[in-house]
């Protein structure tokens, strides 16, 4: 079976692109699934231009056609911010913990008509050849006032959609999918993988 290769080592998003991606005939691997050690220093200014550097040296490490996104959460209140930051707003090692705090700790004593933010992903998929294809999903919520949810990863406990009364973190797998910035670029991923694996060997 052809492969894709995740540009990634964050067990969340495997998890759900192995979800969204179930459908297509192809193996879903990880850099430590065959043994590539690399660091791609994500210093770009945008999201597309991460996501784009990724994609395009692991495929080029690895042989198959190779996925990496950069995403991130941008509060209206904030300008926008952490942005394309978000990994990184509380430090270069922070855990999820720490992020959530710092950003709960910026928007102390701020209304909650004033706490809209979205979500913001990325997708890029590169071939070996160098050829690229970009995807972009959004979701609008707000930042809640604390933590809710076991579930999901980075800023999802304290992003509230209003819709569903929940945050991103008390949704199923199959429901975060269907609403979330990752699953909507994903699903334009699909179609575009979907062609490649008909017109060239992943």
């Amino acid at each position: 079976m052809p492969r894709l290769l995740l540009a990634t080592s964050n067990q969340g998003k495997v998890n759900e692109y192995r979800h969204l991606f179930q459908g297509l005939p192809l193996e879903v691997v990880t850099p430590a699934d065959i043994g590539i050690e690399m660091a791609v220093e994500e210093d770009c200014a945008s999201y597309e231009e991460n996501a784009r550097l990724k994609a395009v040296a692991y495929a080029r490490a690895s042989g198959p056609v190779a996925l990496a996104d950069d995403s991130g959460v941008e509060v209206d209140f904030l300008g926008g911010k952490p942005g394309i930051r978000s990994a990184r707003a509380a430090g270069e090692n922070a855990s999820d913990e720490d992020r959530i705090s710092h950003l709960l700790e910026r928007l102390k004593d701020v209304p909650w008509e004033k706490r809209t933010a979205c979500f913001r992903c990325v997708i890029a998929i590169a071939t070996p050849e160098g050829e690229v294809e970009l995807c972009r999903g959004e979701c609008r919520g707000f930042i809640a006032f604390e933590p809710r949810g076991e579930s999901g990863f980075g800023y999802d406990p304290v992003f509230y959609l209003p819709e569903l009364d929940r945050t991103m973190a008390e949704l199923p797998l199959e429901i975060k999918n269907q609403v979330s910035h990752r699953g909507r670029a994903a699903r334009q991923a699909y179609r575009i993988l979907e062609r490649l694996t008909r017109r060239v060997r992943l």
